[in-house]
């Protein structure tokens, strides 16, 4: 028996981050009064697509609560359809998106900050919203795929997915450089066209790379749990 409920777990880290947004928004930075806002980082992305998907991961417990014993059968249709976004999130967005941003973040941050995460920013952002922005989503997101089994999509269409978003991220930063003549991130101010279109794809490789370590590792947890469930 777990000793905290899987349901608790999950209200904890969504309350996290709604804190962690209404923090992030509070703050009065330069870069949010330019073009595109908060909406051109793909940190803030990340932080509405864990919200949103931790909130899906409530609604469905509260659904499967009340509908459990019902034997109504429109509202058990409803819950697996809540069932099966709650698993497409994870599978396309929650876990790739988020996973990427914790890694390529610390990657750079420890090569030079400044890259990345300009000491200037210490002055706006304090540290523990830092690492609710760019560390807890890992730990969240692995304790939400030990808890529950997510059924992934068919590889083929979880790929498409995660191309596209990836595909449709990179032209929103370049469309944002037309608009204002800055990159979103400092580090493609210093690199060349070439280097960033090497950059731009190597980052869509990765996530498909992380899209396909999500399903292993999904199946790995389950897989081995299922025999240790029957003896």
């Amino acid at each position: 028996m777990a000793l905290v409920p899987c349901q608790v777990l999950r209200v904890a880290i969504l309350l996290s981050y709604c804190s962690i947004l209404c923090n992030y928004k509070a703050i009065e930075m330069p870069s949010h009064q330019t073009y595109g806002g908060s909406w051109k980082f793909l940190t803030f992305i990340d932080l509405v697509i864990q919200a949103v998907f931790f909130g899906i991961c409530v609604l469905t417990d509260l659904s499967s609560l009340l509908t459990r014993g019902s034997g109504n059968q429109e509202q058990e249709r409803q819950l697996r359809k809540l069932i099966s976004l709650r698993d497409w999130m994870l599978a396309v967005l929650a876990f790739p998106v988020g996973v990427f941003v914790v890694a390529v973040f610390w990657i750079i941050y420890a090569y030079d900050r400044e890259m990345i995460y300009p000491k200037l920013l210490d002055n706006f952002i304090p540290g523990w919203l830092n690492h609710g922005m760019h560390t807890t989503v890992l730990p969240f997101i692995l304790i939400e795929m030990r808890t529950s089994h997510h059924q992934y999509p068919s590889r083929s269409s979880g790929l498409t997915a995660i191309c596209t978003f990836s595909v449709g991220y990179i032209l929103w930063v370049c469309w944002v450089h037309h608009v204002t003549g800055m990159w979103v991130y400092p580090f493609l101010e210093h690199i060349g066209p070439g280097a960033r279109i090497i950059f731009f794809g190597s980052t869509t490789i990765l996530m498909n790379f992380l899209y396909l370590l999500g399903e292993v590792l999904n199946n790995y947890i389950w897989d081995t749990q299922r025999p240790a469930k029957l003896k």
